[in-house]
Formats: structure tokens, sequence, C-alpha cells
């Protein structure tokens, strides 16, 4: 089937099926939001592609993104992570994983969930926006900016407001699919 999709989406497969099966989805699974910061912290400086195509390492690499396990991460294990070819070997955004899984468990604490507290930061539904073409689509809103002031607050790296726009995009707090692409709902319109 021939369908038109956002324009940032390439041909590669794996981006099409990104773009089709999970971007602008509502997540409400705290591991799956612990993935996605992650996974947009990682791909800070670099294509998302690039990210995309790593994803299974990551997951291998990263304990299936067990925020628990993470959380207790040795100097050791982040040494070998720096040495597993399959992600982006960054000390910084390595060590950001171990130091993030830390303060993602203080706020499932305080709020019960991840779920719980990120969704305030948009009122508790999804952001629908109404775009015409990918060029309108802004880098950041003042709710990334909210948002990652309050992360960076309570300890959190790499996640500024342009990566917290993107992580916001992909679990479906904001759906950015633009007015000619398939999955632009057009009962969603105001």
């Amino acid at each position: 089937m021939d369908v038109t999709r956002c324009s940032w989406v390439t041909d590669d497969p794996l981006y099409m099926e990104y773009h089709d099966q999970e971007w602008g989805i509502p997540v409400h699974d705290d591991r799956k939001f612990f993935e996605m910061l992650t996974l947009e912290g990682a791909q800070a400086g670099l294509s998302w592609i690039t990210i995309l195509k790593r994803r299974e390492n990551y997951r291998k690499a990263f304990d299936d993104f067990n925020v628990e396990v993470i959380s207790q991460y040795s100097d050791w294990k982040v040494e070998e992570l720096l040495q597993d070819s399959g992600i982006i070997r960054n000390r910084r955004k390595i060590e950001s994983v171990r130091k993030n899984a830390q303060v993602f468990l203080k706020i499932q604490d305080e709020f019960g969930s991840f779920d719980a507290y990120i969704w305030r930061f948009v009122g508790g539904k999804p952001i629908i926006n109404h775009w015409n073409k990918h060029e309108e689509v802004p880098a950041k809103t003042k709710e990334s900016e909210t948002l990652a002031k309050d992360l960076k607050k309570r300890g959190f790296s790499f996640a500024g407001p342009t990566i917290l726009y993107a992580f916001m995009q992909a679990t479906g707090l904001v759906n950015d699919h633009v007015k000619g692409c398939f999955l632009y709902r057009k009962d969603l319109a105001k």
C-alpha cells in the first residue's frame, strides 16, 4: 500500500515501521518511557536512524531498560559498556543512563509512577497539533522547556528541551503527524 507519511521518514523500512507503529502513540509504561529517554539522550548530536538501528543492541546492553538494575551499575559495568560496539560509546551518555535511572526511581517513588509524573506536563492528555508541513514543527516548546527544567533540577542529564520534545513526540505526549500524513487524525482537528 502506497501511503503518504511525515516528510522526515525515509524509505528505510525500520524508519517507516517506527513512524507507523510507534511515533505519536501515547505511552503509559514506565520501562518504555525510560527506554525512550535513554535513546533520545543517546541520539544527541546524531541522527535518529543511527540510534534506531542500534535499538536492539541498547536493549541488550542496558538490561532491557530495567531501571532497578541500571541504577545499580558499577563503574566496571560502565567500562564494559564503553567497549560495546553495538551502542554509542560516549562515556558521558553511558554514565548518564545510570544516573538517570537513579533519578527515575526517585520520581517513581514520589509520584507512584513515571507515567503519573510525565503526563502532568501536558495536562493528562496528548497535545494534538495540526501542522501543514514538517517545517512548521518546533524543535522545542514551553512544555518541553518546563519538563527539561524540572528533570534537570532532579538530576537528569541529556534531557534538554529539544531532546525532550523529541521524546514527547515519540511517546505520544504530543502528536505531530502533519496534515498530509496518513496517520493525521482529522477527527482530532479543532
